[in-house]
């Protein structure tokens, strides 16, 4: 099962008005990252990044200039994601801005049914919250330390570690070997086993005493006590 962990940053709030300027996403097979990563930054064309949205990614305007459009990119994000499960922390802010892009190309949105939140599941698992990505890191012991700001790649990155954590996969992945039960017989030959003797041996631990009162309380047992086979 391929799954795509992803992460977009835009110029502003209003996915209808704003622009994507940033996706990132990673690959997972069976909930472990393959090694595949997607990452384009996007030239929004006339639409400036809002300052509000500057304070969070650090994504300038001038940075964009060279950048290609979305239209550039979109072939290359389409074919990565194809098949995949869409999986973002707040996808519905995510996909907001993924299918409007995708309906000024004139293309289809991406069902919702291919879509997972993972905001959902966590405030499903963790409902007493906090459930921001930062605070998932940290419940989970994932390092974003480097985290400084908020950039497509690097959050996805994280989501994938806390997704698979969140999820089990690590654990149910491990445990599954298909649909077929492995067994493995190890052949053993007759081995001769050596008993080694103490040249000493240890001083009893017990004094006279103990053991006569230790002995008058089995006797006190009757034959068919357990302790009687061993006097």
């Amino acid at each position: 099962m391929r799954e795509i962990i992803f992460d977009t940053e835009t110029t502003g709030l209003e996915n209808r008005l704003d622009r994507v300027i940033e996706i990132g996403g990673v690959e997972l097979f069976n909930h472990f990252p393959t090694g595949r990563t997607f990452h384009v930054y996007i030239n929004p064309g006339d639409r400036k990044v809002h300052p509000d949205a500057l304070a969070v990614h650090g994504i300038t305007d001038d940075f964009l200039k060279d950048k290609p459009p979305f239209s550039a990119v979109v072939q290359e994000l389409l074919e990565f994601f194809d098949g995949a499960k869409w999986i973002a922390h707040n996808a519905t802010f995510d996909m907001g801005f993924i299918n409007a892009e995708l309906d000024r190309l004139g293309l289809p949105p991406v069902p919702n049914d291919h879509v997972v939140d993972t905001l959902s599941l966590a405030r499903r698992k963790h409902p007493m919250g906090p459930n921001s990505l930062d605070a998932l890191c940290r419940r989970y012991g994932i390092d974003n330390s480097h985290r400084t700001k908020h950039g497509a790649l690097l959050d996805s990155e994280l989501l994938a570690e806390v997704y698979i954590e969140m999820i089990g996969g690590r654990q149910a992945a491990l445990g599954l070997v298909g649909a077929e039960q492995v067994t493995t017989v190890i052949e053993v030959e007759d081995v001769d086993v050596i008993t080694l003797q103490r040249p000493r041996p240890l001083p009893p631990r017990m004094t006279e005493a103990e053991i006569a009162a230790h002995a008058a309380l089995v006797n006190s047992l009757g034959e068919k006590a357990l302790w009687a086979r061993y006097q």
